[in-house]
């Protein structure tokens, strides 16, 4: 049983907390110490329940905010709420599976302005929010294994990606000497969100993903929060710019 420090490590911020990625992320950092904002576009009716019931197994306080990090309105009114944050964690995003021949260009334009744009404007307020309170944060960034590598019939998604990694390492390169840090976690292929559901209903995809990774072992939510949890530890206290690639070895090519 996982034993709750006495102490916090620090405020720290989860987007797309309410998702399944994102509480995993929640509830591995509650259990490591830190106090836990949650925000995400979902009602705080909705998404507070599903919060509540993981600080409960954890016996901590996840405190949830509606935020749409598109707005950026919605942006600066989140960390105004926020002043003392140290870590923040970008893991909102959207995918919408299309042919390329087939996306329509309102889902491509969501899917970089959600992913990237979006990221883009919380990364930045949260820089902002840090260097004006003289914090040495750090920003942990979700982005995933087809920032580099081509997979069928999500175009948008894998460019938005390429573009938060390279947003990452930029925000590294120049923050470095306000002691503000950027990495990301980029995992696999996650039973999670629209992998899932084509798992579940698609049996081609199914049978590409069996032939995708060579440890044969899809990831879980909670595979994801533990790498995050990770670059969030001590342990990860001189990485800047790096990119934590858990991906069962997807990233390798097609080898099985």
């Amino acid at each position: 049983m996982h034993t709750t420090p006495s102490t916090s490590r620090g405020i720290a911020l989860v987007t797309g907390g309410a998702g399944d990625i994102g509480r995993e992320i929640c509830r591995h950092l509650a259990m490591d110490g830190w106090s836990v904002v949650a925000s995400d576009i979902l009602p705080a009716s909705t998404a507070t329940p599903l919060l509540d019931a993981i600080a409960q197994q954890e016996e901590s306080n996840i405190r949830y905010m509606v935020c749409d990090q598109t707005k950026p309105s919605e942006v600066a009114a989140l960390f105004e709420e926020l002043p003392d944050v140290s870590l923040v964690v970008i893991a909102a995003g959207t995918v919408k599976a299309q042919p390329f021949l087939e996306v329509e260009r309102d889902q491509w334009d969501r899917q970089l302005e959600v992913n990237l744009t979006g990221s883009f404007m919380i990364a930045q307020e949260a820089a902002q929010t840090m260097v004006a309170h003289g914090t040495k944060g750090h920003l942990i960034f979700v982005s995933s294994w087809v920032a580099s590598h081509a997979w069928p019939e999500i175009t948008a998604y894998t460019v938005s990606k390429a573009g938060l990694d390279q947003l990452m390492r930029q925000i590294a390169l120049e923050l470095a000497p306000k002691g503000i840090r950027a990495n990301s976690v980029a995992p696999g292929i996650v039973l999670a969100g629209l992998a899932k559901g084509q798992l579940e209903t698609e049996p081609e995809y199914a049978k590409r993903v069996a032939t995708a990774i060579p440890l044969g072992q899809l990831q879980t939510a909670a595979d994801v929060a533990q790498s995050v949890g990770f670059l969030a530890s001590p342990g990860a206290s001189t990485m800047t710019g790096s990119i934590l690639t858990v991906d069962g070895g997807c990233s390798l090519g097609q080898v099985r």
